[in-house]
């Protein structure tokens, strides 16, 4: 059985996207490319455009990191609607979404550590496939350390707007997953969909590298009750190494005194083809060309693209 993802609840709506970075250091030219298109699809349709910090992950939050990249957003004109949500506030909607998982008999405590699951040798094209060890019940003398949710034995599809259809069959290439992390974390899966739903998001546009947890989202909403948004899946960055541009491959922030050169040749790796007259006016100028410009239709149907050239974006072009 496929279950098939189309949005219905939320065709008709105003659109709504949003961008939600994690503060572990300054936004780079990749995170730039995921703004700039998120901003780009939800303003061109007259939506609102919305800033989330997810900020869950305590251990990854680097001090400052948040006002920085407000001030790169600002920088790059992409002025977002409301206040900006931290994800950590909302403790108590998540806690309220577990329950309503425990009480459907969705969710389970699991004493499984990642160790072990490595040592059953069950890999899977996501990670290691969770074999359900704790499904029915703990082993004699476990103590929980996460919670998870069960997911079905069937096939569950989504209709990226621009990647196409895409599937995943949670019982043999994830299995059940977790909700809840063994150090009390909210996981991403879960915080992102309750928020997502709470800020009224119809359209999540985000990098290709998220494309694989779309389907266990859509699986929660549906647990949830919650409406279903539009999913599009831009492709990411590859730098020099052929991996996702990053911090941990030298990724530079985006500059706060000259945005205009990267804002320019976002919009080229987005499918567009700005003026060259346009690579160095001002931000304002540069949204004011391309919101009428903007076209799903043209953007690259890509996992990744390569880095623009003439433009130092990572250390790594340097050495």
């Amino acid at each position: 059985m496929t279950a098939s993802v189309s949005g219905p609840d939320l065709q008709n709506a105003r659109p709504v996207g949003r961008f939600a970075p994690t503060p572990s250091g300054p936004l780079h030219f990749g995170s730039l490319l995921a703004a700039l298109g998120s901003f780009l699809d939800t303003r061109s349709r007259g939506g609102q455009w919305k800033l989330r910090i997810d900020d869950l992950d305590t251990p990854r939050v680097v001090p400052g990191a948040i006002d920085t990249i407000l001030r790169q957003l600002e920088a790059c004109g992409l002025y977002w609607d409301d206040e900006p949500l931290r994800q950590s506030t909302r403790r108590e909607a998540h806690d309220a979404a577990l329950e309503t998982l425990k009480a459907r008999g969705l969710a389970y405590p699991c004493a499984c550590s990642r160790r072990e699951l490595r040592a059953l040798g069950l890999p899977g094209p996501h990670g290691p496939i969770y074999p359900g060890t704790c499904r029915e019940g703990l082993p004699e003398g476990r103590k929980p350390r996460a919670i998870r949710v069960r997911v079905p034995d069937r096939r569950v599809c989504v209709d990226d707007r621009l990647q196409g259809r895409y599937c995943q069959h949670l019982g043999q290439e994830i299995g059940d997953f977790i909700v809840l992390r063994a150090d009390g974390i909210v996981a991403y899966q879960l915080a992102t969909v309750v928020d997502d739903a709470f800020q009224g998001v119809t359209d999540v546009v985000r990098g290709f590298d998220l494309l694989d947890s779309t389907p266990r989202q859509r699986y929660l909403l549906e647990c949830l009750d919650l409406p279903l948004p539009r999913w599009m899946h831009l492709p990411v960055i590859l730098g020099p190494d052929g991996l996702k541009l990053a911090k941990q491959n030298r990724a530079r922030p985006i500059p706060l005194e000259d945005p205009a050169p990267w804002m320019w040749a976002a919009l080229h790796a987005l499918g567009m083809d700005p003026p060259a007259a346009l690579r160095t006016a001002p931000p304002e100028t540069l949204l004011e060309w391309a919101l009428p410009e903007w076209s799903a239709e043209r953007l690259p149907r890509r996992e990744g693209i390569p880095l623009p050239e003439g433009l130092a974006v990572t250390d790594m072009q340097a050495d």
